[in-house]
């Protein structure tokens, strides 16, 4: 069998950086919902589930998204283009368009830009998140996202680090740097009463806290887990 020549070996290197640049990043995502009505932001949205996540908690909603052996379908931003545009007519009527969530979607804040390149202005996007991401995400994500659904889980930084293990300084910082670039208004921000860890004062703390930094935008609910249901 013939062998490539050195340069005949960098020729083909750069031909495939050249078509994985143009492809873009494949990413895993654990799920793809489609058809769902006001629940993931503005009229009819496709929920586009990443795996991975920063934090660890107790009561995870989605723990497929941090379990190493979770079985994902990797796809390129132009694969999930193709995957949901089959909804575009949905989206346009009503306003809708994809939500990203997971895991942590503003991990896969380069994918996002890439795939907002493809889809173009006219479907909402919106990130379900909770935030505690390095600031350079939120960043390159401002300007082509439409939205925020934050689950803060608890400002309280005790009860936020027995819950979650990690510390929420950095959400924090993130939420009083949204404030900053005026998008109170695009920020919707759930505090849950998480059982067994916060108390109905430390959510009212909470609430009250976001609307002291700007923000109107706030849900309550309560997590459903087995000491809820006392089982």
């Amino acid at each position: 069998m013939e062998t490539l020549s050195l340069q005949g070996r960098v020729s083909v290197f750069i031909i495939y950086q050249f078509r994985k640049t143009c492809m873009g990043v494949e990413v895993p995502i654990i799920g793809i919902a489609r058809h769902r009505l006001a629940t993931d932001g503005k009229g009819v949205t496709t929920l586009v589930a990443f795996h991975g996540c920063t934090l660890r908690c107790k009561y995870c909603l989605n723990p497929q998204s941090i379990t190493p052996d979770t079985v994902c379908r990797h796809y390129t931003p132009q694969e999930l283009y193709e995957t949901v545009c089959i909804d575009q007519l949905y989206f346009l009527a009503t306003g809708g368009g994809v939500t990203f969530g997971g895991g942590e979607p503003c991990l896969r804040s380069e994918f996002i830009a890439q795939f907002r390149a493809l889809c173009g202005p006219q479907w909402q996007l919106t990130i379900e998140t909770c935030l505690n991401v390095p600031r350079h995400h939120l960043e390159q994500l401002l300007p082509i996202i439409d939205s925020y659904i934050v689950d803060i889980k608890e400002l309280n930084p005790t009860i936020y680090e027995s819950y979650t293990t990690k510390q929420n300084q950095q959400v924090i910082d993130n939420l009083h740097w949204l404030a900053e670039q005026g998008w109170c208004e695009q920020v919707r921000i759930r505090v849950p009463h998480i059982p067994g860890f916060n108390t109905d004062a430390d959510v009212d703390k909470s609430v009250e806290f976001l609307r002291q930094w700007g923000f109107s935008n706030i849900e309550q609910f309560t997590y459903i887990t087995s000491k809820t249901n006392n089982v």
